[in-house]
């Protein structure tokens, strides 16, 4: 079996929980569809995870439900961005990204003086990026405007930023997952993010 999946049984074991709680998250919309998976073994037909994000968002779960609710959990978990506009100077005092990677985005955008989610996100997901110190300030920009160009294109969908370089030059994709990555010998995955971690990750910034 695949490494990277998990099955319903060894989850809800590991994680200690019920198959009614799975189900009912799965109603509420904190596990996405298309996380279940169903496959054929030699006992029938199962359903599997994806390993790494369902471990992840079940201790999500668990750990902020006792504050949240499970529709504000859900509204958290959302690839729906937020109807947001955010003052350029508010993104500074909340240190929201670095001081360098939102220079990048007001030189490039100078008549700017506040910055919607969909702005947020992509410096956001440059400066993850950035502080991994495998890309440069460049292609940090490169990051961004591929962020807000297209991310729109992937509502409601699971995708992922991946970068790739080759002969020191580097390309940035967004793809739709779970997706296997398969580049020439010469090219390198320098960085690839979960688009939904990084839009989870900024809403509870922002809030």
């Amino acid at each position: 079996m695949d490494e990277n999946l998990i099955s319903k049984k060894e989850l809800m074991e590991l994680a200690g929980i019920s198959y009614g709680q799975l189900y009912r998250w799965k109603r509420k919309n904190l596990i996405p569809e298309e996380w279940f998976i169903r496959k054929s073994t030699f006992t029938g037909q199962e359903t599997f995870f994806p390993k790494r994000e369902i471990l992840a968002r079940v201790q999500r779960i668990i750990n902020m439900k006792e504050d949240l609710s499970l529709d504000k959990l859900a509204d958290m978990f959302s690839s729906t961005p937020l109807n947001i506009q955010l003052p350029m100077s508010q993104v500074t005092k909340q240190n929201i990204v670095s001081e360098p990677v939102l220079k990048l985005f007001a030189d490039k955008h100078r008549d700017a003086s506040s910055m919607s989610f969909q702005d947020l996100l992509a410096v956001y997901i440059a400066d993850i990026a950035l502080q991994t110190g495998h890309v440069s300030l460049d292609e940090g920009e490169v990051i961004i405007e591929t962020i807000r160009d297209y991310v729109e294109k992937f509502q409601g969908k699971q995708c992922e930023l991946v970068f790739i370089r080759k002969l020191g030059v580097g390309t940035c994709l967004l793809v739709q997952s779970p997706v296997e990555l398969h580049c020439d010998s010469g090219s390198h995955v320098v960085v690839r993010l979960p688009i939904a971690d990084c839009i989870e990750q900024l809403k509870a910034a922002v809030s």
